[in-house]
C-alpha cells in the first residue's frame, strides 16, 4: 500500500513538536527546582549564620558585614574580596536616586523596603543598606549557579538523568549542615566556581579555567590548591606534560590575583593563616564535642556535621561509591585529601567541615554514583 506522504509529515512534524515540549519543559523543571532548592538552601545558611553582623544569629565582631565591605576586617578574611568589592563598586556606580526610590514606601501603612526584607540592623542603615542588599542577592545566584554547574558536571561524566539531576539537588540541600561552627557568603561562590571550573576542564581545554580560576582566587585564596586537583581532570583531554603546564599556568594566574590582594591589606590585623592545631586535638578528645555537638540549622536543632553520626554516614556514603568512581575523580579525591586533611587539622578551626571545600566535587559524584546504584540505572563516566 502506498504512504501518504502528507500523514508522514504530519507524524514527523507532530514528534518535532512533542520533543520540542519535552525539551522546554524538562529545562523549565530544571528552572524550577534548582531555583527551590538554591532559595532552600540559601535560607538554611542565612538564618543560621546571616552575614556575621551584630544583633542576629550567627553574629561574630572579628567578621561582621561592615567590616568585610569597609576593608578594615582582619586577614585572612579580608582576602576574600569578590562580593564586598562588586558591592562597593555597585555602591558608586548606581544613582542615589533609584536608592532612594527603592526604600521608599509604596503605601502609607508599609514599612520600608530593608525592613520587610530583613531583620538585620546593619541592613537597615542607610550606609549599609544597599551593598547588603546586593551582597544578599548575589551570594543567592552564586548558590543557583553551583547547582547548575554540579549538574553540568554530571552530565559530563555520564552519569543517568536522575542522578545528573538529583546529585546537585541533594548537595546545595545539604550545605548549610556543612557550614558548620561558621558560614560566610563567600561559601557559595567558592562552590560555584570549584564546580564550573571542574566542569570547564572535563569539557573544554585548560586555559578555558582561567577567568574561573581568577575570580575564584578573588573570592578565596585558597582556590589555588584546588587547582592543584585539577590536574588529574586536565589529564583527561591532554598529554601528561601540557597538564603540567596547564596546572602550572592556573596556579600562576592564582597567584597574580592573590598577591595584590594580600598587599592592599598587609596592615590589616590578624595574620594571612591562623593556626588551630592544638584546638583541634582537644576537640577530637573531649567526647562531649564530638559525640553530641549539636548546631541549629533549618529551624531545627540537629548533631553538628562534625560530630560522630554525621562523619560515619559521609564514611559511608564514600566508601559504598569508591569503586565505582571514574579514575579521574579517585585521582582528584586523593590529591584534594593529602592536601585538606593536613591543612585542616592545622589551620582549621574545629569542627568547621567547608574546609573540606576541596572534596565538594568528589562527594558530588559519590552523591551521583549512589543514586545511580539506589536506581538501578546503567552509568557510562568518563575513566
Amino acid at each position: 500500500m502506498a504512504t501518504n506522504p502528507k500523514s508522514i509529515y504530519q507524524l514527523t512534524r507532530a514528534k518535532t513538536r512533542s520533543s520540542f515540549a519535552s525539551a522546554t519543559y524538562y529545562k523549565m523543571f530544571l528552572f524550577v527546582l534548582y531555583f527551590v532548592a538554591a532559595s532552600a538552601s540559601f535560607n538554611g545558611y542565612y538564618d543560621k549564620w546571616h552575614f556575621r553582623e551584630g544583633g542576629v544569629d550567627g553574629a561574630w565582631a572579628p567578621v561582621q558585614f561592615d567590616l568585610m565591605v569597609d576593608g578594615t576586617v582582619a586577614r585572612p578574611y579580608a582576602y576574600r574580596q569578590m562580593l564586598p568589592a562588586t558591592a562597593n563598586w555597585l555602591d558608586t556606580i548606581v544613582p542615589q536616586a533609584f536608592k532612594t526610590w527603592l526604600y521608599t514606601p509604596r503605601f502609607s501603612y508599609e514599612k520600608a523596603f530593608p525592613y520587610t526584607l530583613f531583620d538585620s540592623s546593619i541592613a537597615t542603615n542607610p550606609a549599609y543598606s544597599f551593598r547588603y542588599l546586593v551582597l544578599y542577592l548575589l551570594t543567592f545566584l552564586f548558590a543557583w549557579l553551583a547547582v547548575y554547574a554540579m549538574h553540568l558536571i554530571c552530565k559530563a561524566l555520564q552519569f543517568p538523568p536522575t542522578a545528573a539531576v538529583f546529585a546537585p539537588v541533594i548537595l546545595i540541600l545539604l550545605f548549610p549542615y556543612i557550614l558548620s561552627i561558621g558560614g560566610y557568603f563567600y561559601d557559595y561562590p567558592e562552590l560555584a566556581l570549584m564546580a564550573l571550573a571542574a566542569w570547564v576542564a572535563l569539557k573544554f581545554n585548560w586555559w578555558w579555567v582561567i577567568p574561573v580560576a581568577a575570580l575564584g582566587t578573588w573570592n578565596k585564596e585558597s582556590f589555588l590548591l584546588f587547582i592543584l586537583t585539577l590536574y588529574p581532570i586536565l589529564r583527561l583531554r591532554i598529554s601528561r606534560l601540557h597538564a603540567l603546564f596547564g596546572t602550572s599556568f592556573l596556579c600562576l594566574v592564582c597567584l597574580t590575583v592573590y598577591y595584590p590582594i594580600r598587599l592592599r591589606f598587609a596592615h590589616n590585623p590578624g595574620a594571612p593563616l591562623e593556626s588551630h592545631w592544638l584546638k583541634q586535638a582537644m576537640y577530637f578528645l573531649h567526647p562531649h564535642l564530638f559525640i553530641f555537638g549539636t548546631e541549629k540549622t533549618y529551624g531545627l536543632i540537629v548533631s553538628s556535621s562534625c560530630t560522630v553520626l554525621p562523619l560515619s554516614l559521609i564514611i559511608w556514603t564514600a566508601w559504598r561509591a569508591w569503586r565505582h568512581l571514574p579514575c579521574a575523580i579517585k585521582r582528584h579525591a586523593k590529591i584534594a585529601a593529602s592536601i585538606n586533611l593536613p591543612l585542616f587539622l592545622l589551620f582549621c578551626y574545629p569542627g568547621e567541615l567547608r574546609d573540606f571545600s576541596l572534596l565538594y566535587i568528589d562527594f558530588l559524584v559519590i552523591l551521583a554514583v549512589n543514586l545511580t546504584e539506589w536506581t538501578g540505572t546503567s552509568q557510562t563516566t568518563a575513566t
